[in-house]
């Protein structure tokens, strides 16, 4: 008998896939009868924001997800198909039909029962899946926490991330600050001063996302709101150019946007210090006025919300086991994958782990050419030294062997590639 905690959309996919390999489970969901700041209702895997999970075409990332899902036997992605409404290329659904269908299913498999019931700590023994999502209760965060002690973060901001091959490197350098530390574990992008007033006068007078009342804004101040506590006091903050000097110049820039790689490949890189409440739109516009950006690729945008995750480098393994304890899974957005999908695919990986650990099989573990398993890469890998949550985006693939300027052929071959590797991983 497998427990589950929490009855969304990872919850509810744990617990499918344990029924499906035939492992009885216990699944606990709190609602009804406890509600968290931003759900209505008590359906299983309801839907608390948009009601789109986004692109359904190969040659986008959302979409190399969903069809990888849907050969694992997702039971959110067939779902959804049958409660689609209209919404181009994208994949939405009719939010309380969804849900509605996805609780009925549930609650008709004979092998999982469903609970209605608030779990305030973590069984000591037995197998357990935890998967109560970024809003779990006080009392059951706070028993993560006593397990993960300072693995366990609240960020209520985080930095935009962009891909490696995007950056214009004609426009930016590689140096640490008073050439301190690696060679590469900086990636600088300059602006003189004419560029950075200009960039200063945009993030004024961006447009910022609509917040929520259950959203907590302390710890980190966006961007935005430090440009307006006086002139030029990013640029003595984080955009201070000090210790640096432009190779293509000779001299010192007017001010320095620094990069961080995000993970070992170096694939990825974080915009330090860019923790932002701008509308994405906003971000894509404005950040792009730093010479560097041009024509960046956001992996993700920043964020600015109440976000309770692990910090899954140091926690977590790529089957979303946990190392502290054997025969515990964690799955959702409190791993720091970001989306329904993503939520609902790392259902799926626990759900199967815990399954293949009772059947007495190897630990899974899907080839990285797939977005999910490239997903369960990134939520593991150590070399990820500051931890950001991360949603299906194709820069945390391996690149192709021959390479694809075309970004719209590069990306259907990306998700072409991971949608057969799959296929093939599971014959």
């Amino acid at each position: 008998m497998v427990r589950v905690i929490g009855g969304g959309f990872a919850g509810a996919e744990a617990a499918w896939q344990l029924a499906r390999a035939g492992v009885p489970c216990v699944l606990s969901e709190m609602r009804p009868a406890k509600l968290s700041p931003a759900h209505t209702g008590g359906g299983l895997a309801e839907l608390v924001c948009s009601n789109s999970f986004k692109a359904e075409r190969i040659g986008s990332a959302a979409g190399t997800l969903k069809a990888e899902m849907e050969l694992l036997g997702s039971l959110c992605v067939e779902t959804a198909k049958r409660h689609r409404v209209p919404a181009g290329g994208a994949l939405a659904v009719d939010r309380e039909a969804f849900a509605r269908e996805i609780t009925r299913r549930v609650e008709a498999e004979p092998l999982i029962e469903l609970r209605r019931e608030e779990v305030i700590r973590i069984p000591e023994e037995g197998m357990t899946i935890v998967a109560a999502g970024p809003l779990a209760s006080d009392a059951l965060a706070e028993d993560i926490q006593r397990l993960c002690g300072a693995g366990l973060h609240f960020h209520d901001a985080a930095a935009p991330i962009v891909t490696a091959e995007s950056v214009d490197m004609e426009y930016a350098f590689f140096s640490s600050r008073y050439d301190r530390g690696g060679e590469e574990d900086y990636l600088n992008c300059p602006l003189n001063r004419e560029e950075y007033e200009a960039f200063e006068a945009a993030l004024l007078t961006a447009e910022r996302a609509r917040t929520h009342a259950f959203d907590v804004y302390e710890g980190c101040m966006p961007i935005e709101v430090l440009a307006g506590r006086g002139r030029d006091a990013i640029r003595y903050g984080p955009m201070k150019p000090v210790g640096l000097r432009d190779p293509r110049t000779g001299h010192r820039p007017w001010a320095v946007l620094q990069l961080r790689r995000e993970n070992t490949e170096g694939t990825l890189y974080n915009l330090v210090g860019f923790q932002t409440n701008l509308k994405f739109g906003e971000q894509r516009r404005v950040f792009g006025m730093i010479p560097a950006l041009k024509d960046a690729e956001f992996a993700r945008y920043g964020v600015m919300h109440r976000n309770t995750f692990l910090d899954s480098p140091r926690l977590l393994r790529e089957d979303f086991s946990c190392r502290l304890r054997e025969g515990l899974w964690f799955a959702g957005q409190i791993t720091g994958v970001e989306g329904y999908m993503e939520s609902a695919a790392s259902g799926i990986i626990a759900g199967l782990s815990a399954a293949r650990t009772i059947q007495g099989l190897p630990p899974l573990k899907l080839p990285p050419v797939t977005m999910l398993g490239a997903l369960c890469r990134y939520i593991s890998d150590p070399g990820v030294r500051e931890f950001q949550p991360m949603g299906a985006n194709f820069g945390i693939l391996p690149g192709l062997e021959v390479r694809v300027r075309d970004k719209k052929a590069r990306y259907e071959a990306l998700g072409e590639r991971a949608v057969k590797t799959m296929e093939e991983a599971i014959r």
